[in-house]
């Protein structure tokens, strides 16, 4: 039964405890920092003796009657097997991710600063915010973390999973990281993460090796191309050649040995492969970069049939399309890779360390966009933007032939 008043609580100075029932007590202390000597505030206890307790507030901030819903509210939680005190602390830590706003891109963010120190690659963080920014950001960038679901990394890795498969895993990997790291701080829930792979995505998108009608060619690391492509000119043959401009601009072995000069614009340094001769069957215009243009134009000057590449053999047909490969295999002595494969380098390059949009880096390589609304949106080949990208690209591909 109710023992305390409101007058009663206001007009006390008796230094103690003053119960009021169902575990509620005015606790009141001596001050020398109130004016009436005293501080009040209020207290729930329970357990055996009231040895655990709880404090609900001052008085008379707290009003008796607001101090008795809390003691309620504190009895309700321990009839269900609730600690009053546990529930306190995860009120707490909601509210106050409420307070921060807390969502993944600044929970990204954090991470990469936390781990920036760590990582011995300079470039890598660089890497993780150009992955998010590109992938991840899109879908969940401004979601709150207690939100983000299995559903929405599946979206998010789904239109790459297949076609992007090592630049989809890396970013699986990190996205489960920074949320790892966001359950730890207390900003997510302790449940299943939704990027983890095991238990969970597994179950969701197709296992790496039992992906169907999905071909990977061997690709050198984008971090060695320097070194390579400065090989390459030191060899200064027809085939190093061919090589040099595939890599400079991202073309396919076909596209390169099968190309004629009448396909090359000097005026606009603009080679146009024809529809019949991509896999698209649609006109490729590329751009050349300074270095890809020095090596056309001295083919000019010492061409000798129609053929940018002609074969040594002196008859009137162009290099053959293992040409390019048998020199690989003669001067590369590292891991296997594949002439096509460097269309993997250059698009790891793009995802990796740079900020070019996807769809541009895309384009550059003559991939058609597979969504229907993108395409809509999309009718122009971004020429002058591509034209950015290549520049760019051969300038990290010579950076050691300048030393």
């Amino acid at each position: 039964m109710a023992k305390l008043t409101h007058t009663a609580c206001s007009n006390t100075k008796s230094i103690g405890m003053l119960g009021d029932g169902n575990g509620l007590y005015l606790k009141v202390q001596k001050s020398t920092k109130s004016t009436n000597g005293v501080t009040k505030s209020w207290l729930f206890r329970w357990g055996a003796g009231g040895q655990r307790s709880i404090g609900l507030g001052n008085f008379p901030e707290i009003t008796l009657m607001r101090a008795r819903e809390l003691a309620l509210d504190a009895k309700r939680q321990i009839s269900e097997g609730l600690d009053p005190t546990a529930e306190r602390q995860k009120q707490r830590k909601a509210q106050a991710i409420s307070q921060q706003g807390s969502t993944f891109k600044k929970a990204a963010e954090s991470y990469i600063e936390t781990h920036r120190a760590s990582w011995r690659n300079q470039k890598h963080a660089q890497q993780w915010t150009n992955t998010l920014e590109q992938y991840a950001y899109p879908y969940i960038g401004n979601k709150p973390l207690s939100d983000i679901c299995t559903d929405d990394i599946t979206k998010l890795l789904t239109p790459i999973w297949t076609t992007k498969n090592p630049t989809a895993t890396r970013l699986r990997g990190r996205i489960e990281q920074i949320l790892d790291s966001a359950t730890a701080a207390g900003l997510r829930p302790n449940t299943i993460n939704p990027a983890a792979w095991k238990g969970n995505l597994k179950h969701l998108l197709p296992s790496f090796s039992k992906r169907k009608n999905t071909t990977h060619f061997p690709a050198l690391p984008y971090e060695d191309i320097p070194t390579f492509y400065r090989h390459l000119k030191q060899l200064d043959t027809i085939g190093a050649k061919a090589l040099q401009l595939t890599i400079l601009t991202a073309t396919r072995t076909s596209e390169t040995i099968g190309a004629n000069w009448n396909e090359i614009d000097f005026e606009n340094r603009i080679w146009i492969v024809p529809a019949n001769r991509t896999k698209a069957h649609v006109q490729h215009r590329v751009p050349l970069s300074n270095e890809a243009f020095a090596i056309i134009t001295e083919l000019h000057n010492n061409k000798v049939n129609d053929w940018l590449f002609p074969s040594p053999r002196g008859l009137n047909k162009h290099l053959s399309n293992m040409a390019m490969l048998q020199l690989i295999k003669r001067e590369h002595t590292g891991p296997k890779i594949t002439v096509h494969g460097f269309r993997s380098t250059f698009r790891d390059w793009g995802g990796e360390i740079t900020t070019h949009a996807r769809e541009v880096l895309e384009k550059s390589l003559s991939h058609q966009v597979q969504d229907a609304v993108e395409a809509a949106y999309s009718r122009g080949d971004s020429l002058q933007k591509r034209r950015n990208v290549m520049e760019e690209w051969a300038t990290f591909c010579v950076s050691l032939t300048q030393i």
